[in-house]
């Protein structure tokens, strides 16, 4: 390939490191121009408080309360379509039912289904399944990639190609193309990884097609496993992870990315791989798959996994830069919004150590619990913190994926299979109310200087 052959060329190879160098010292602005400005770097303020560019009727995220004008921080609450997730997920536990395709209902139209709303929806998914004909041989089987987010972008663009009517961008329209989308996720996520597993690490071939009568948690699982076989409870963690990850807000990065270019009216395809790009970010739907990471330094250097002592000083020197990759990040503590609590991980938390008894190891998960504790007290001696810090999702869902014996690659897939549901939602609330194309402004703080002509050039 021409690009490595480039990339071997001695002389281009330093051109590029010369330019790298040039980029880097050229284009570095100033921190105190944010502060002169007042640009709201992540379009936060100094508090962490987001800057309000939309309105939504999706979901809503309470981090805190207002006494005397004041925002006091207050445990996180989460709700979809103005219901609490907490009653959301113990209604459906308490009836024994999975939940995932009920939120999804939920999410999309602005209620909860009844029986025969949620057995239609059901049988819509189903429907909505299977791919086109020979789509896994000639698309997902075809150059393999070694990212599964990005065979996840790929397989979603050529779905463009398949759609008769791709670019319509009809409410009646792009709702089709949202349930075809949620539908067919859970496939285009593990058969990229059997793709990549067979390709790459040389493993045997095995596409199972999804079953009727499973829900999309058991199909997963279906798929994945060779022998087919799962626990209830395994597929009941997994749709209680697909639940929690499916919505979080117009804020969120890959939300607002969708909002962004759906704006620009491109199509439902385009739209989800942008977010799809958003997501692979370690910042956002990668940062799970970093808190496994530390944790298997953890227990590398930890040698007593009950000495509080030993434990807070590996935390000091990951603040420090001096442990693990060296990023200053206690990774799966904090959030950009909640200060006291993420909902989320406490719903999680719930079951993480039943299924850490069964799977034989309560030891990981009582290192979990110590890190969870200890950490905020570490971050707030070192750092100055304007509101709480406390353990997020991604802190306890990549522990859990690894007891379902889930694949690393596919931990961001399988956020991407249950966030689709609440991109759709937002993609749809922007396409009704019709607003602008959303064009933040940028200020240059260059000065404008003369154009040389080349013979003048040093």
């Amino acid at each position: 390939m021409v690009y490595n052959k480039n990339m071997n060329n001695g002389k281009y190879k330093e051109i590029i490191e010369n330019y790298s160098k040039l980029l880097c010292e050229q284009d570095k602005i100033d921190n105190e121009l944010y502060l002169k400005y007042e640009v709201k770097r992540g379009l936060r303020d100094i508090s962490g408080k987001g800057v309000l560019v939309g309105l939504t009727e999706i979901s809503e995220i309470i981090s805190y309360i207002i006494e005397d004008g004041d925002l006091v921080p207050c445990e996180g609450k989460l709700y979809y379509r103005g219901i609490n997730i907490e009653n959301i997920v113990r209604g459906f536990l308490d009836e024994n039912r999975f939940g995932f395709e009920e939120v999804c209902f939920l999410l999309l139209f602005g209620h909860l289904p009844n029986k025969t709303e949620s057995e239609d929806f059901i049988s819509l998914l189903k429907d909505s399944m299977p791919l086109p004909d020979n789509f896994v041989r000639d698309t997902i089987m075809n150059a393999a990639s070694k990212d599964m987010m990005n065979s996840l972008a790929k397989s979603v663009l050529t779905l463009y190609a398949y759609d008769d009517n791709p670019d319509d961008i009809s409410i009646e329209n792009v709702l089709r193309q949202s349930v075809n989308l949620i539908a067919q996720f859970p496939l285009l996520a593990v058969y990229g990884y059997q793709a990549y597993a067979h390709y790459h690490d040389n493993k045997s071939l095995v596409i199972h097609p999804p079953q009727n009568g499973l829900s999309i948690a058991e199909n997963i699982l279906f798929m994945l496993r060779s022998d087919s076989s799962y626990t209830k409870f395994e597929a009941q963690i997994l749709d209680l992870a697909l639940v929690l990850h499916a919505e979080h807000g117009g804020g969120n990065n890959s939300t607002f990315t969708n909002h962004v270019v759906t704006s620009s009216h491109t199509d439902t395809y385009s739209a989800v791989v942008a977010s799809l790009g958003s997501l692979k970010g370690p910042r956002h739907g990668g940062a799970n798959i970093k808190v496994v990471e530390m944790f298997r330094d953890i227990k590398e250097k930890v040698l007593n996994w009950n000495d509080d002592d030993e434990i807070n000083a590996y935390l000091e020197k990951l603040l420090a830069k001096e442990g693990f990759d060296r990023s200053g990040l206690i990774y799966g503590m904090g959030h950009a919004v909640y200060s006291l609590s993420d909902p989320r991980a406490l719903i999680f938390r719930q079951f993480v150590e039943r299924l850490a008894l069964e799977k034989g190891r309560n030891d990981e998960y009582k290192l979990y619990s110590k890190v969870e504790t200890l950490a905020p007290k570490i971050i707030g001696k070192v750092r100055r913190i304007y509101k709480g810090v406390s353990a997020n999702v991604d802190f306890y869902s990549g522990f859990v994926y690894s007891m379902l014996d889930l694949p690393e690659e596919l931990f961001t897939p399988l956020f991407a299979v249950a966030r689709v549901a609440g991109w759709s939602a937002h993609r749809l609330e922007e396409l009704v109310n019709n607003g602008k194309i959303i064009r933040p402004a940028y200020k240059s703080v260059t000065k404008q200087q003369s154009y040389i002509p080349m013979k003048d050039r040093g």
